[in-house]
Parts: structure tokens; C-alpha cells; sequence
């Protein structure tokens, strides 16, 4: 489910999602070196920090995925849910764009890393300035990122507002982690943006 910033809920999906599949051997040791950041309780934006680095060595490296985690879908963005921690205190998920394909201007429920395995991705971040007197609220692009094979960023809420897209002629593929269980959730999107921007 997926809201605009007034909260109400969007009719047209923005990414296809499949369940777990098999775990790949590379897949669990990283799972459990995350899990090793998560459980030390700290501030999410050191989690996300801390998280990023054992995301890094990881990508690009063949075997992370089964062959069914990198199929994309021809309409939208496909999310393939990696894992999802019984505990609700994090979920890896692949997402799988094929050329063009990209997100709505939106933030996230928690924090989050996103590192490029294949591919590249461009970014393009926000920040929402408020409503005045004589001007209705509005977005801002503060920073344009194009993300390559094994770049990885991280963030925590506020501050998080983004779009991203595939920005190469061929399929691109990236890792996310999110502080939530998006299999309870259904994504990690806490609200779509749908106000004028800059």
C-alpha cells in the first residue's frame, strides 16, 4: 500500500513484488553480518552506516542471487523480498529495473541502504519546503546521484525524500536493506509525493 503525502492511498501500484525464494549461501552470510549491526541497537543513522559496509563487499559478486531474484517485469520495478527477519527488525529486498523504469517521488518508513549490483542508477533527492503565507508546500531537488556497480548509500528518515531510476540501456539491479518487515508492511514507502517540484 502506498500513500500521498496527504495520507491518502494511491490506485496504481509502483513495483510487482515476489516472495522469498530460495537463500543463496552468500545471501545468508550476509544476512547474518547485518544482522550483527542490527541487533547492537544503535542510532539508525549509524545502523544504516554500519549496514552499508557489510553491503558493499558483497555486490557484484556472482552467486548472491538465484537466477529468479533477477528477473525484472516489463510494466514497473520488481522487488524480490530477500529476507525478512522474524523479529521485524530489518528485510533485504533486490529490486530489478529494467531501462527507464523508476520509482514516484517518495520517503521510507525507517532507514535504509541501497547498493547497485548491476547496472546503474540514477538518484534524485528532495527536501520538502513547507507551505507559506502566499506559497502551498513544495519539493526541492537538493542533489542529482547517479549510482554505479558496488556504490552504495544510506539514510534515515527525515531527510529521506527520492526518486530513483534506471538510468542505463540495460537491466540494473540493487540491494536494499530497510529497518522493517516489508513483508508485513508490503514496502518500505511511508508516503508518495505528489506536490510541484522544483
Amino acid at each position: 500500500m502506498s500513500l500521498d503525502v496527504m495520507g491518502r492511498l494511491l490506485d496504481a501500484p509502483l513495483m510487482t513484488t515476489t516472495t522469498p525464494a530460495r537463500t543463496t549461501a552468500r545471501m545468508a552470510a550476509l544476512v547474518a553480518e547485518i544482522r550483527t549491526v542490527v541487533d547492537r541497537g544503535l542510532a539508525p543513522d549509524l545502523t544504516a552506516y554500519l549496514v552499508g559496509e557489510r553491503l558493499a563487499p558483497h555486490l557484484g559478486m556472482p552467486g548472491l542471487l538465484a537466477a529468479e531474484q533477477r528477473e525484472g517485469h516489463p510494466d514497473r520495478y520488481r522487488q524480490h523480498i530477500l529476507h525478512a527477519e522474524p523479529d521485524g527488525s530489518f528485510s533485504v529486498v533486490a529490486l530489478v529495473w529494467l531501462p527507464g523504469q523508476e520509482t514516484a517521488i517518495h520517503d521510507h518508513v525507517s532507514w535504509c541502504v541501497a547498493g547497485v549490483h548491476e547496472g546503474e542508477e540514477s538518484e534524485l533527492r528532495y527536501r520538502l519546503a513547507p507551505a507559506t503565507a502566499t506559497e502551498a508546500a513544495r519539493l526541492v531537488a537538493t542533489e542529482q546521484v547517479v549510482n554505479g556497480p558496488g556504490d552504495v548509500c544510506g539514510f534515515a528518515p527525515p531527510g529521506d525524500i527520492h526518486k530513483v531510476r534506471n538510468s542505463c540501456r540495460t537491466k540494473a539491479i540493487s540491494l536494499h536493506v530497510y529497518g522493517a518487515d516489508v513483508v508485513r508492511l508490503g514496502s518500505s514507502v511511508r508516503r508518495v509525493y505528489t506536490l510541484p517540484s522544483d
